[in-house]
């Protein structure tokens, strides 16, 4: 009987934000600016990235990686939300509720991994200098790089197959305006015991072990510029890590509140709001967090543009 029910569940109705038309046309213009936004400073990035020897550095890297994440994250959630506020049934297919679940636990939980690996780097860059070139070299770079994106791939992988096994006989209406994890076991109808062990190992890994990790990676860090002298000099050492502590930040506090506590929320609406920050807003936020105050970068957007033009 339960294969039966498992067959009649062929797609998922997904919550919108408000059903007033006013409303949905000024939420679909916000969400199209803010994907937008975030696809042209994220490919930006990559691209001055790319291009520029002078940016061929273990740091821009990261960051190249860190858009690449990016643009990813933001890819497989907005389009659909765009499309569900012009459109009467706001509805998503079992495959692709499964295909955006699978995309955006990858892209979360390897956006997680990339953080610390950045903190790291920030960490031997200012407290061992004279090695860094050593400590961070190509191959070490690669091999950080490629863990990261494989362990957030498998994780994502397991957690989607977990997902595809349990039950769905109904109701199937989501309350999100997306494909997650919390959502979904809420609607199962059999046992997501292993489920929910794996979330918690999932959560303690990635959000509190690589928090750990990257808050060791900053203690190291400030005692290290609070025993510079020169005010001077302490400005530059922070200035090369302010910005990524400031996107870290901002990410790990809402994937907290979404994850590692989803009943702190007083509404669904709360949960909503937060999500789109780091599925939409942060991935638009993160370009000029990186390259406002960087000179480096600057040069590097300005020979991109002037070779194209």
């Amino acid at each position: 009987m339960a294969s039966n029910n498992q067959t009649l569940v062929t797609e998922f109705i997904l919550q919108g934000f408000s059903e007033a038309p006013q409303l949905q046309i000024f939420l679909f213009i916000s969400f199209l600016f803010l994907y937008l936004i975030a696809l042209t400073g994220n490919i930006l990035i990559v691209m001055a990235i790319s291009l520029d020897s002078g940016l061929h550095t273990p740091m821009y890297f990261f960051l190249a990686n860190l858009a690449i994440l990016d643009i990813g994250c933001t890819s497989t959630v907005l389009p659909k939300l765009l499309e569900n506020l012009v459109v009467e049934k706001k509805s998503i297919s079992y495959e692709g509720c499964m295909t955006q679940l699978y995309f955006l636990s990858c892209f979360l939980g390897t956006e997680l991994l990339l953080f610390t690996a950045m903190a790291y780097d920030r960490y031997v860059a200012i407290c061992h200098p004279l090695r860094y070139s050593t400590m961070m070299s190509r191959m070490v770079c690669m091999l950080l790089v490629s863990s990261v994106w494989a362990t957030g791939s498998l994780s994502s992988l397991l957690h989607t197959g977990l997902m595809m096994r349990l039950t769905f006989c109904g109701p199937n209406e989501i309350q999100h305006f997306l494909c997650e994890i919390p959502s979904l076991l809420l609607l199962s109808c059999s046992s997501t015991y292993l489920n929910n062990i794996m979330v918690v190992i999932a959560d303690v890994y990635f959000g509190v072990i690589n928090f750990v990790l990257t808050l060791v990676s900053y203690g190291f860090i400030i005692s290290n510029i609070l025993k510079i002298r020169t005010t001077e000099g302490k400005k530059k050492a922070f200035s090369t890590c302010s910005s990524h502590l400031m996107v870290v930040s901002m990410y790990y506090t809402t994937i907290i509140y979404t994850y590692i506590f989803p009943g702190s929320g007083s509404s669904m609406d709360n949960s909503k709001v937060v999500t789109l920050l780091y599925t939409a807003v942060d991935p638009a936020l993160n370009p000029f967090i990186y390259t406002l105050r960087n000179k480096d970068f600057k040069i590097a957007l300005k020979r991109m543009f002037s070779f194209i033009h």
